[in-house]
């Protein structure tokens, strides 16, 4: 049995119908510098444990997701619409 993912529109879906596209992380001000920009385009942690990720629901709904998941088990704690949700605090 495929993975499922809940999704707040859809119910339980399987995995293969997202499309993960990353860290939800903050983007720097439009002003910031350089080097904050190539860090925050280029540079990630791989942090073990809870992270929040983008999701996008492109085999159903459509809507992007931030996605909390345990990336030693694979594990989600939580999914909201990424238009709407906070984020988890760290």
């Amino acid at each position: 049995m495929a993975s499922l993912i809940p999704c707040p529109y859809c119910g339980q879906r399987p995995k293969e119908e997202f499309t993960v596209k990353g860290a939800a992380l903050a983007r720097p001000a439009a002003d910031a510098s350089r080097e904050t920009w190539f860090d925050y385009v280029h540079l990630r942690d791989n942090p073990r444990g809870r992270y929040d990720e983008y999701w996008h629901h492109t085999s159903g709904c459509r809507r992007w997701l931030v996605v909390t998941r345990d990336t030693v088990t694979h594990e989600i704690e939580r999914t909201c619409d990424a238009a709407t949700c906070k984020k988890a605090a760290k």
